[in-house]
């Protein structure tokens, strides 16, 4: 078969874990690369567009741009580092010939490393490491460079693969080099020089077979008020045109004939219409109202489909359904039918490949299965900041039968932590059945040590371990594979306060309930019969009135003038709550609050269901 390149470009992912520089050095490759003008007014993290992706400081979806660089066009394609955002991973990663390795210059390869490595090494890409954040006054760059070599003969790399070449970089200051600085030093280079010049080396240029019929691979989506839905496609051969017809290939088998009727391809940060795309090239079609990721479009008269693509399956699931606690429908505006609420998950389903929507035996709730507990927060959050009301439960594992036993996922965590907190955090994991594999004492104070634990028992861990930690600790996880069933963990050591009436919460009766826990209300809150709201200090729950009010007399106290403290409420953001809740309880999401109760808000209801499971155990 003959075989043709396109010297003339370069398709690249950058992965990375979670912080370790992927959107600040595309920043400056896009900068160096004359994308902006010298006075422009640009963001920094410019890829992170999302409100969210700016809030939480990571990458949420894989965005491509394209770099002119000595006449030849660079698309970059900038993947998230989290391992619950797989699906996005795996799809940037089917759109490049080569990827660039990012690694932090302390901290070395870290769980979401070695997850989107396994990755690229499992598509047979070529590999370039760039050590980032080489000034840092802690880095120790021969030794994380030498943990990458054992990460790769870990992941049975082969052997070309092993044989990468490599960059030190300061993505922050815009600077790379082939040559080693000495720790916390800038590398010798003034710009990012080195680092283009090794992507021409090292990331091959699409190859094609010239006499093959068009196939183009839609590999993610978007939207435009004007365009409609717009599908962002790789070309893998021929040529395709504006006004072009091309047979559209679906998931189900089938085969329809449709016409182009926008092509554009990226610029810096902007699409700019084109006239024709080849091989290589990144596009973005409009003109197919209904088109899905993992389909192609084909040569009409010789229609061959590209396999679709595949993701890992989920390991987490939530239940979301509609609000039904007593203060639904309060706000204004707020979107609380089921009909609503079912319309905007369908509409997930179309550019998330990684989430499954399934019923459930009641009619206004489903079950939502992802990644991981971030990955479905981060779906909660985007609906709870269109409008919509919701009641979401405690998260809970996907099992499922293997040899005819229960499996559970399993996950790798490390954990970097000062010393003295080491007895703490392994007795933490201890109660999680967590399994130690690792652990590396660095000499400077700091250990870093590696679980397998059940992914149950990281439910609700990140918060339990900042505290025992003092919020010095880091921890990161990423998932392994299955193992048999665990057993009955039980993660939460305090119980829940909940009302016991619907009313305002008073100063008064919040004063002389403190010394029973911690509180998540402050005076004038409404509450409802169910609502939870404070932790117990103790493992069962409790029922307290926290609308009682000071009865008012006409005599006299000699204590009228003594002050009381009330120590501030504890406002748990939506993850936290997730964390916090158990079985028998759930999150209640609107625009404006965040609330936990119970699922039977009836305390006699509960107290009867209480004692027919005791009596069935």
């Amino acid at each position: 078969m003959p075989i043709s390149t396109r010297d003339d470009l370069r398709n690249v992912a950058i992965v990375a874990h979670v912080d370790h520089g992927k959107t600040t050095l595309v920043d400056a490759m896009l900068w160096q690369s004359g994308a902006f003008r010298d006075n422009q007014d640009v963001d920094d993290r410019v890829m992170d567009s999302g409100d969210l992706e700016r809030e939480k400081g990571i990458t949420i979806l894989a965005k491509n741009t394209a770099v002119r660089h000595a006449g030849m066009t660079i698309n970059i394609i900038d993947t998230p580092g989290h391992a619950d955002f797989g699906g996005e991973v795996e799809r940037g990663l089917s759109m490049v010939d080569g990827v660039v390795l990012l690694v932090d210059a302390s901290e070395g390869p870290l769980p979401q490393t070695r997850f989107v490595l396994r990755k690229a090494l499992a598509a047979k890409l070529p590999v370039i490491l760039v050590v980032n954040k080489t000034d840092r006054p802690d880095a120790r760059i021969d030794e994380v460079v030498d943990e990458t070599y054992e990460l790769f003969m870990d992941l049975d790399a082969e052997e070309d693969q092993i044989d990468f070449p490599i960059v030190y970089a300061s993505g922050r200051a815009g600077r790379a080099s082939l040559t080693k600085p000495e720790n916390g030093g800038m590398p010798d280079s003034e710009d990012l020089e080195p680092l283009f010049d090794i992507i021409k080396q090292t990331i091959p240029a699409p190859s094609y077979d010239p006499d093959a019929p068009l196939q183009a691979h839609v590999t993610n989506l978007d939207a435009s008020s004007y365009l409609g839905r717009i599908a962002l496609c790789r070309v893998h051969s021929g040529i395709i045109k504006k006004g072009q017809s091309v047979a559209w290939c679906k998931r189900d088998g089938s085969v329809e004939r449709v016409r182009i009727s926008e092509l554009m391809m990226t610029e810096a940060l902007t699409r700019k219409p084109a006239d024709e795309a080849g091989p290589g090239d990144i596009i973005a079609l409009a003109g197919i109202a209904d088109i899905m990721i993992g389909e192609t479009l084909a040569d009409p008269d010789d229609p061959r489909p590209l396999p679709l693509i595949t993701v890992d399956e989920p390991a987490i699931s939530m239940t979301i359904g509609t609000n039904t606690s007593p203060l639904a429908g309060r706000e204004k505006g707020t979107k609380v039918t089921a009909r609503l609420v079912k319309d905007r998950l369908d509409r997930e389903l179309v550019g998330n490949v990684s989430i499954r929507v399934l019923p459930t035996e009641r009619p206004d709730a489903w079950e939502v299965q992802g990644r991981g507990e971030l990955a479905l927060a981060i779906l909660v959050e985007n609906m709870r900041r269109e409008g919509y009301e919701l009641t979401v439960g405690k998260p809970q594992v996907v099992a499922r039968e293997i040899d005819g036993k229960k499996h559970e996922p399993v996950e790798r965590l490390t954990v970097d932590l000062p010393e003295e907190h080491l007895g703490a955090v392994t007795q933490l994991m201890a109660v999680r059945k967590g399994r130690m594999e690792q652990m590396t004492n660095h000499g400077t104070g700091w250990i870093r040590m590696e679980f397998l634990v059940p992914a149950r028992g990281l439910i609700g861990f990140r918060t339990e371990f900042l505290t025992e930690t003092r919020g010095t600790g880091m921890a990161h996880h990423v998932f392994e594979g299955y193992e048999p069933w665990f057993g009955e963990l039980r993660t939460r050591p305090s119980g829940s306060l909940v009302a016991d009436r619907t009313g305002a919460a008073t100063a008064y009766a919040i004063t002389n309930l403190q010394e029973r826990g911690t509180f998540f209300v402050g005076p004038t809150t409404q509450v409802y019969e169910g609502m939870i709201v404070g932790e117990n200090s103790r493992s069962d729950d409790m029922d307290v009135n926290i609308c009682k009010e000071k009865q008012k007399t006409n005599i006299r106290s000699s204590t009228a003038e003594s002050t009381e403290t009330l120590t501030p409420p504890r406002l748990l953001t939506l993850e936290e709550a997730l964390e916090f809740v158990r079985e028998d309880e759930c999150v209640e999401v609107t625009p404006t609050a965040v609330r936990l109760r119970k699922v039977v808000l009836d305390a006699k209801e509960r107290e009867r269901t209480r004692a027919r499971a005791k009596r069935a155990s």
